[in-house]
């Protein structure tokens, strides 16, 4: 069954138009994206949420990426869909309320997965969402999530930029939640 996607302006605003995943991938069509960063104190420090892609993922299979992330289906708005897909990947249930906006941002990337051609051109509005959770009382969902990993978010910071572990994490949104999270 195919996904269908809100086509959106530059500001993520629908025009009235849709399209499918395949198609706005295979042509380039500006869609939106949620993404939801999960955040918890323990011990003194701030730690953050990563998500480990399953190996069978087309894209960026084995990487450590955002604690959940997914594409707004089309009619939903951005907050319903976290929601949505915090249940799916990671069992976890949330409030709209309990969601923290950090931001926007444009991602624009073309590449290749599986032999065929991928253009992405989302707009993504990022979240936190506070959660004291040990990683073994997740529930994932296997055929997109490996494992999860609560990380020290400065070491997070310093992993990515160095890349010292396998990741698909953009650095743009590690600084929008640190700048979040210091007001």
């Amino acid at each position: 069954m195919k996904e269908y996607l809100d086509i959106v302006d530059e500001n993520g605003d629908p025009t009235g138009e849709i399209t499918d995943r395949e198609t706005a991938h295979l042509k380039g069509i500006r869609h939106r994206t949620a993404h939801v960063w999960l955040l918890r104190n323990k011990n003194g420090k701030l730690q953050i949420l990563l998500q480990k892609r399953c190996e069978t993922k087309s894209s960026y299979p084995g990487c450590y990426d955002i604690s959940s992330a997914g594409h707004i289906p089309a009619g939903v708005d951005y907050i319903p869909s976290a929601i949505r897909e915090l249940s799916e990947e990671l069992g976890v249930t949330a409030a709209p309320e309990e969601f923290i906006p950090c931001g926007s941002r444009t991602i624009i990337s073309d590449d290749i997965f599986f032999g065929k051609e991928f253009h992405d051109r989302q707009v993504s509005r990022i979240f936190v969402l506070w959660r004291d959770i040990d990683e073994d009382e997740f529930h994932l969902q296997r055929e997109e999530v490996e494992s999860v990993l609560w990380m020290d978010f400065d070491e997070c910071i310093e992993s990515v930029r160095n890349n010292t572990i396998k990741h698909c994490i953009v650095m743009e949104e590690l600084l929008m939640i640190k700048n979040t999270i210091e007001m």
